[in-house]
C-alpha cells in the first residue's frame, strides 16, 4: 500500500485548503483513513479519521466545524477540506491507512495505522 498526500501550502488565516490522499495497493479489505499532523516541537496528533466503509467519522475538538473528511472508495482517494484555517493549524499533515475487517471502525490512534504517506506542509499566516 502506498499513500500520496498533496494539497498543502501557505494560506492566510481564515482561508481554506483541501488535502488529498491518493492510495494504491488496497486489497478487498476495508481501510480506514486518518489525517494526522505534527507541528514543530509537538507530538503527532490525529486530526480527523474516517472508517473504511465511509460511514463513520471523527474529528479532533479544535477542528470540529472547520474540517471535513471524506473519501471515494472507487477512486481510492480521501480528502480533508480545511476551512477557516488558523495559525495553530500550521503543521505537516500526514494521511495514513489502517487495514480492518470492521467497515465502521474509526481509528484515532496512530499506532492503529499500518501505512503512512509522506507529509504535506500546511502553513497558516496570521
Amino acid at each position: 500500500v502506498q499513500l500520496q498526500a498533496s494539497g498543502g501550502g501557505l494560506v492566510q488565516a481564515g482561508g481554506s485548503l483541501r488535502l488529498s490522499c491518493a492510495a494504491s495497493g488496497f486489497t478487498s479489505d476495508y481501510y480506514g483513513i486518518g489525517w494526522f499532523r505534527q507541528a514543530p516541537g509537538k507530538e503527532r496528533e490525529a486530526v480527523s479519521c474516517i472508517s473504511g466503509g465511509g460511514g463513520n467519522t471523527w474529528y479532533e475538538n479544535s477542528v470540529k466545524g472547520r474540517f471535513t473528511i471524506s473519501r471515494d472508495n472507487d477512486k481510492n482517494t480521501a480528502w480533508l477540506q480545511m476551512n477557516n484555517l488558523k495559525p495553530e493549524d500550521t503543521a505537516v499533515y500526514y494521511c495514513a491507512a489502517m487495514k480492518t475487517t470492521v467497515p465502521l471502525w474509526v481509528g484515532t490512534m496512530s499506532a492503529e495505522y499500518d501505512y503512512w504517506g509522506q507529509g504535506t506542509q500546511v502553513t497558516v499566516s496570521s
